[in-house]
């Protein structure tokens, strides 16, 4: 889950980004979203044991969880240095964007 210490093209340095928890935040309500009406609408329509729903959601949400974590910290650390965010002004006034 380390964001790089540069980028690979122009070199700017990402140790300004404050991603913190964020990342792991949105991981949490956009798997929840996904998996909470499934696992109710598979409850109402079949009623399957309770083991059953184990073996179905648990790794529907590990891989979920694991596999929007770091793309989802990609997009934070992006939004940070696209809005000069939290060091990152620099490298926006020298893209002419910032007044």
């Amino acid at each position: 889950m380390k964001v790089a210490d540069a980028c690979d093209k122009c070199g700017e340095p990402f140790h300004h980004h404050r991603a913190d928890d964020f990342p792991a935040y949105l991981t949490i309500i956009l798997v929840g979203h996904l998996v909470v009406p499934l696992a109710m609408y598979v409850e109402i329509a079949f009623m399957p044991n309770y083991w059953l729903h184990a073996a179905i959601w648990a790794p529907l949400i590990l891989g979920l969880s694991l596999g929007l974590l770091q793309p989802l910290k990609g997009l934070i650390v992006a939004m940070q240095w696209y809005m000069g965010m939290h060091g990152f002004a620099e490298a926006k006034h020298a893209r002419g964007q910032l007044a």
